[in-house]
């Protein structure tokens, strides 16, 4: 199989845009890959796998990027003909798109090839949409199911399974975790914060995040409730965006200046794996994702330099280090608290300020992570850059089933 190579990442900026439609942020996005990636025309796209959750919530449900896509086309700045892939997985949506664009170049039958993630999930004259559009990544054919897997989880973590009207349903599964995690390893709501103030006071270093403010610990902990242990700060704010990565393969890549070259990225590893209602005991769904990565990059976890993973709460950097094997298990409260996560550390983590900071549009949220590490191992990413990184990992989860995502990611890139 061919190599490929990530030659443009980029994400638009983060937050509350309710003025942009997803055309909008469609255009915007496109146009920004196009130049990030310079040597390579419209023309020589091949492919594209488009990435959104919510367009259905307006009635538009089958040809996505097709529509998406359609002005573009019509002006000249998209290729005509192009196939169009319609990818959707939750929250893992965006890199579900850049795993299906790697394996059309890996297939050998394309050498250029877009992945887009596009999202809006901030309507502040219907509401309701934002939920309908979350709904969607739970079993809406059996709810009982899942009802009855939290109410039995519920009582081995030591946390009710109490939903309420002022939030997600997800934000009281991962409070549920969380809360059997401390019970079980003496993880501390302190912990806790040290993760969301970190990646708060990363996101006040990046130009396009939601959030652009520093926080303390003790901020973090302060802030409003959202349901034990986690509070507002912990926790990803709805916000809309696109983000997007145009890929080659290594024979274009050979043709390329070398100003090009020397600002691509190696595809190293992409993998995913899917969710299961598990035992509170068994390893969450990244860990065999991962796993895969690794032995498909021939590395190990102590060779990541830089990681972006899905804190949709703070709890998840915490969780996911251990699955990832960056620490042991039950040691990721331990291995946060020590700053190995932040600056200067021995691993930093969500440089981009994490979900909570940058910002989670759905569907356009592991693209962004590509974009972040893309950044990160062209020395790109000023204050917020990683000293000699040369291995990245992008850790990408969507949708729910029990306490697993329904898919995961695992991206690995390698620096030029």
């Amino acid at each position: 199989m061919t190599g490929v190579y990530v030659i443009g990442a980029v994400s638009t900026s983060f937050g509350k845009r309710p003025e942009d439609s997803i055309k909008a942020l469609t255009r915007e996005v496109y146009l920004q890959v196009m130049q990030d990636a310079d040597a390579i025309t419209a023309s020589e796209i091949e492919s594209c796998w488009f990435g959104n959750c919510g367009m259905w919530t307006d009635q538009q449900g089958s040809i996505r990027g097709q529509v998406a896509l359609t002005p573009l086309v019509r002006e000249g700045l998209f290729p005509e003909r192009v196939p169009v892939t319609n990818v959707e997985g939750g929250c893992a949506t965006a890199s579900m798109a850049f795993n299906g664009a790697c394996k059309d170049i890996m297939s050998g039958t394309t050498d250029v090839s877009l992945a887009l993630g596009v999202e809006k999930t901030y309507f502040p004259d219907n509401p309701e949409k934002t939920n309908l559009l979350y709904c969607g990544g739970i079993d809406q054919y059996d709810p009982q199911e899942w009802e009855e897997y939290y109410r039995n989880a519920g009582a081995e973590a030591g946390k009710a399974f109490e939903p309420a009207p002022d939030r997600t349903i997800f934000m009281d599964t991962y409070a549920m975790q969380a809360s059997y995690h401390m019970k079980r390893y003496g993880t501390t709501a302190e912990q806790i914060a040290v993760a969301a103030a970190k990646n708060h006071c990363y996101g006040a270093l990046n130009p396009r995040a939601q959030y652009r403010f520093k926080m303390t610990a003790q901020e973090v902990l302060a802030d409003r409730p959202v349901t034990a242990p986690l509070t507002r700060a912990m926790c990803a704010p709805v916000g809309d965006g696109a983000a997007a990565a145009l890929l080659v393969s290594e024979k274009v890549f050979k043709r390329l200046p070398g100003s090009v070259q020397a600002r691509a990225v190696r595809v190293a590893a992409t993998t995913l794996s899917g969710g299961k209602y598990r035992t509170l005991e068994e390893p969450g769904l990244s860990k065999f994702a991962a796993r895969k990565a690794y032995a498909q990059a021939g590395i190990r976890p102590a060779d990541i330099d830089v990681a972006e993973v899905h804190d949709a709460t703070s709890f998840c950097e915490i969780y996911q280090s251990e699955m990832l094997e960056f620490c042991d298990e039950g040691e990721g409260g331990a291995f946060i608290e020590s700053g190995a996560t932040g600056p200067g550390g021995q691993l930093p983590i969500n440089t981009s300020g994490g979900l909570v900071s940058k910002g989670h549009p759905v569907g356009a949220t592991g693209l962004s992570m590509i974009a972040e590490l893309t950044e990160q191992l062209r020395r790109e990413a000023g204050a917020r850059q990683v000293d000699g990184a040369r291995y990245a990992l992008a850790e990408n989860g969507g949708g729910v089933m029990g306490f697993d995502e329904a898919a995961c990611s695992v991206i690995i890139l390698e620096a030029n």
